[in-house]
């Protein structure tokens, strides 16, 4: 069987729940979708904008957004909530004015909530900007895709898979690169896997990353 799944949609109903909680009526689902795209960008560019540059990592985990009928609640999770909320203290206010101006939400309230997660490289999404970074510094393939390995170990995950695609190294051709440590069963639903893709733009072109995280067994 291959692997042509998303291995969270997979497991959607056992080990995962969806990142957006609402209910539309079928002709509005589409807006609703779009919504939620839009707010998502928009915090992931704000986040870009205003951290210090000396860190290349976002540290976004996951963007949860829960829509009730006078309420958007919006609750992102970061390795490094201190990326934001550092130096100056009105960047969540900033954050909502900014999504509410995106959104033109008049009748509806917007609350953000940041959340810190506990181990921030145990998280696919943190780990993909982390080699992103490495890569746009030059830094080769299979050092980064290393280094990574060994920042999930201090994370205490069961089993980790990192593959890269496309001009790896600015080879004239495309070619996909995996390195796996542990055990990362795809075909159990039981086991909670945890999965990111990433794109990220090189001078030779485009890189594309994924990662799955083996974190334990249900």
């Amino acid at each position: 069987m291959g692997q042509k799944i998303n291995p969270l949609g997979f497991r959607l109903g056992t080990t995962q729940s969806h990142h957006s909680l609402w209910f539309a009526q079928p002709k509005n689902y589409s807006d609703g979708l779009q919504e939620d795209k839009k707010m998502r960008d928009c915090i992931k560019n704000y986040v870009q904008k205003n951290m210090r540059v000396s860190s290349g990592v976002e540290g976004i985990a996951r963007i949860e957004i829960q829509k009730r009928i006078d309420l958007i609640q919006v609750i992102i999770y970061m390795g490094f909530p201190k990326l934001l909320i550092e130096d100056r203290p009105g960047r969540i206010e900033g954050l909502q004015m900014n999504v509410q101006k995106e959104l033109n939400c008049v009748n509806r309230k917007l609350n953000i909530v940041v959340t810190r997660i506990a181990n921030p490289y145990g998280h696919p999404n943190i780990l993909a900007e982390f080699i992103a970074g490495q890569l746009k510094n030059r830094v080769s393939f299979r050092k980064a895709m290393k280094k990574a390995i060994e920042l999930t170990e201090q994370a205490d995950t069961k089993g980790i898979q990192v593959q890269i695609a496309g001009r790896i190294d600015g080879k004239e051709i495309a070619r996909v690169e995996w390195i796996r440590e542990g055990r990362v069963p795809l075909q159990t639903i039981g086991a909670k896997i945890d999965y990111s893709s990433y794109t990220v733009g090189t001078i030779y072109g485009v890189l594309g990353i994924k990662i799955w995280i083996f974190i334990d067994k249900e």
